[in-house]
């Protein structure tokens, strides 16, 4: 059986029924592995729950947090949230690719990096943390997560996904995911700059500044697409401290 102690410690979150996360982790190819007349249980059924859970959590807290918005910026600000590549990138940042239980097929075609396997596997996450927790534990959590990727939500989130853009671009030639690397933080507490780095084949990409180690590397991913859409050639590979 996988071991998810770090995984659990990355989500800040121990499971009383660890068997809810295994479930959650359990890619429907093993069903079909598995063939007709085996019921092997996978994690569609939590996919489905997780969904709602954070359609729920994230709706509630722009509608409290923007009270002048309208339902349009609303929603358009809940699907930046919660689109695909979006979740992707959850998936990415909590490791799951590394947790999932595949069948030999997926495994050998690249299932760990894929990035629909990957935000399946987050929403069914939730929605195992759903079960087990309950709704302010999980939402709770979310909101840590998502906080971590757009910023404090101060504002509406950006409708443009540079790190998801990129991500979708360089994996239509390669299985590979970009890495960010953190170079530098400077200045005083209450105003941090990070700089962070993309890479990816061993080459630099970008560089990026930004009030958060997230925001840095949104910069950077920008940096790095604007470079790949001109058809710069990257720069050679770059040490990352």
């Amino acid at each position: 059986m996988i071991n998810t102690v770090e995984l659990e410690q990355d989500l800040g979150y121990q499971f009383q029924d660890r068997q809810l996360l295994y479930l959650a982790l359990t890619h429907p190819s093993l069903a079909h592995e598995a063939g007709v007349g085996h019921q092997q249980q996978h994690n569609q059924r939590l996919e489905f729950l997780g969904d709602a859970v954070l359609q729920l959590v994230l709706t509630a807290e722009l509608y409290l947090r923007f009270p002048g918005q309208g339902e349009g910026p609303l929603t358009q600000a809940r699907a930046q949230l919660v689109n695909r590549t979006s979740l992707a990138t959850q998936g990415i940042e909590l490791k799951l690719g590394r947790y999932l239980i595949l069948s030999r097929g997926e495994e050998t075609t690249g299932g760990r990096q894929r990035s629909s396997t990957l935000a399946d596997a987050f929403e069914a996450v939730i929605g195992a943390l759903y079960i087990d927790a309950g709704y302010e534990r999980t939402r709770e959590l979310v909101l840590r997560l998502f906080t971590s990727s757009f910023g404090e939500l101060a504002e509406l989130p950006n409708l443009d996904n540079p790190k998801g853009e990129l991500q979708e671009l360089l994996q239509a030639s390669s299985p590979e995911p970009p890495k960010y690397g953190l170079i530098s933080v400077s200045g005083p507490d209450h105003n941090r700059q990070f700089e962070s780095v993309v890479t990816h084949d061993g080459n630099e990409l970008g560089r990026g500044r930004g009030r958060s180690k997230k925001l840095a590397e949104s910069a950077a991913a920008s940096v790095a697409l604007r470079r790949l859409k001109e058809g710069d050639n990257p720069p050679p590979p770059t040490p990352v401290p």
